[in-house]
């Protein structure tokens, strides 16, 4: 019955982005869903931006063996960026009516700075998305009791969100999100409410935990441990911010207003659901201390299905991988979208100008399927856990992307040949401390590739310029008003794109 009703929800799953798709007509449809999408769309689709593989796996394993102090980077960086970029992409770019972060990198520097901060973002989705599809992996092998092995269900949850990614784009993401949100929120609090029954309420299991330091949020009073905090937190709350997926969502909505609504409620949500598969998974420490205490050891990410496959009723196993493939499925369809169309928009659009809105549409398609095969690959090679991969996917846009797109907002005098310096300095000291020294450096390497990408953004900015000025933060959008007023119908195609 369970293998029955989880093969029904994914084609009605299916049924629901392929219907969607059929009111693609363009490729701003497919990119960023035509931009008229109302607040509880954009709500639940940024909500959903990160509620996904390592919300319910990888967060609660995290917080199971090492407390709260574990998941600093997820869900308290990753909330906060949501909000952040809420507010940042609907008061600085909502109204340039672009498609990717790439154009607005073009418009503010140059060309050569698009193509690195393109690239920077498009690497750092691998990890991300395999994460999801190895997160499908593990449900479908629970599901089947082992009949489908891990890697089998990567392959197959692969090919189903690249099909209905492939075709529906974004308005197919937006429609599942907001129909998914709800299957997530109802299932898990269900689940919740039975653990609980188990364990005698929830005081008992907040109790436990506390008593144990699992509620221990703040390090030791250690300045080289709190460097490694405030790194994992700054990794996610900044260094996701110059990505696609969350400027999709956020540039989706049909007003600044209803952007900025829906990325402070999304992303508040998010932080306080977060906590209910941390308690779902930490409740499997009191009904059956002895397997799962093991199993933490082991493989904690097995906690969490486990407990519901071992200790709940049949209703509750349907309801709870029910509300865990709508979250892994929405998060890796909005992921698995967002690199293709910045590699189509900000690469090889610049190769081919005068390419018709129906072939860039195909470009875009051609591209997911090829970015599919890769994270495929990744996720069946890959060792990480969940957490790890999501973790580590952002240290290159944190060193390489972060501080071109904030200082090119806010500080006037930025220019394009600061905005190289600190994607080469910052990319460069980034991976020479990852490289040298690894996990033994005393400073996270990625906030040291933050700190140089601040530097030469300065000095590159300040000193004799030897690379074009590029056009101040105050002039692109006074340039561009007109122009992103005027778009109604068409792709958003900035001008002077014969300078590419």
């Amino acid at each position: 019955m369970l293998i029955w009703f989880v093969v029904i929800y994914l084609m009605v799953s299916i049924g629901i982005g392929l219907y969607a798709a059929t009111r693609v007509h363009n490729a701003k449809d497919f990119a960023v869903a035509g931009r008229h999408l109302p607040t509880p769309v954009v709500m639940a689709t940024v909500f959903a931006t990160w509620f996904g593989a390592e919300a319910i796996f990888g967060v609660s394993a995290t917080f199971v063996k090492e407390g709260l102090g574990g998941v600093v980077a997820d869900p308290f960086g990753s909330s906060l960026c949501l909000i952040i970029a809420g507010f940042f992409f609907a008061t600085k770019l909502y109204r340039l009516n672009i498609l990717t972060l790439g154009d607005y990198y073009r418009m503010r520097y140059n060309r050569t700075v698009e193509v690195l901060t393109t690239l920077a973002i498009v690497i750092s989705y691998l990890g991300w998305v395999s994460a999801q599809i190895k997160a499908l992996g593990l449900i479908f092998n629970f599901v089947t009791d082992g009949a489908v092995s891990q890697e089998m269900g990567m392959v197959l949850g692969a090919a189903i969100v690249l099909t209905y990614t492939t075709f529906g784009g974004m308005l197919s993401v937006a429609i599942l999100d907001f129909v998914q949100m709800g299957v997530i929120i109802a299932g898990l609090l269900y689940i919740a409410s039975v653990v609980a029954d188990m364990t005698g309420g929830v005081a008992p299991v907040v109790e436990h935990a506390a008593a144990a330091g699992k509620l221990d949020f703040f390090p030791p009073a250690d300045p080289w441990l709190w460097l490694t905090f405030l790194g994992a937190w700054v990794t996610m709350m900044l260094g996701s911010i110059p990505q696609q997926d969350v400027f999709q969502r956020i540039t989706s909505a049909k007003s600044p207003k209803v952007a900025i609504a829906g990325s402070l409620l999304g992303g508040s949500i998010y932080f306080f659901f977060c906590f209910v598969p941390m308690f779902i998974a930490y409740s499997a420490t009191l009904i059956d201390p002895e397997l799962f205490n093991t199993l933490i050891a082991e493989d904690s990410q097995r906690v969490l299905p486990t407990l519901v496959m071992q200790h709940t009723p049949l209703l509750a196993q349907v309801i709870f991988f029910g509300a865990v493939i709508s979250a892994i499925m929405s998060c890796s369809a909005a992921t698995l979208l967002a690199p293709p169309v910045s590699f189509a928009e900000n690469i090889v659009r610049g190769f081919f100008p005068g390419m018709s809105d129906h072939h860039f549409l195909r470009v875009m398609r051609v591209t997911i399927l090829v970015f599919a095969l890769c994270v495929l690959a990744y996720a069946l090679n890959s060792e990480l856990s969940i957490f790890h991969m999501v973790e580590s996917a952002y240290k290159i846009t944190l060193a390489g992307a972060f501080v071109p797109l904030f200082f090119g907002a806010f500080w006037k005098r930025a220019t394009t040949q600061g905005a190289l310096a600190a994607i080469f300095g910052g990319i460069g000291a980034w991976l020479l401390v990852e490289l040298l020294v690894g996990e033994g450096s005393p400073v996270p390497p990625q906030l040291i590739g933050l700190g140089v990408s601040m530097l030469g953004m300065i000095a590159g900015s300040l000193l004799p310029q030897w690379v074009g000025k590029g056009a101040p933060a105050a002039d692109v959008h006074a340039a561009l008003h007109h122009h992103a007023a005027s778009e109604t119908h068409h792709v958003a195609t900035p001008p002077h794109h014969h300078e590419r």
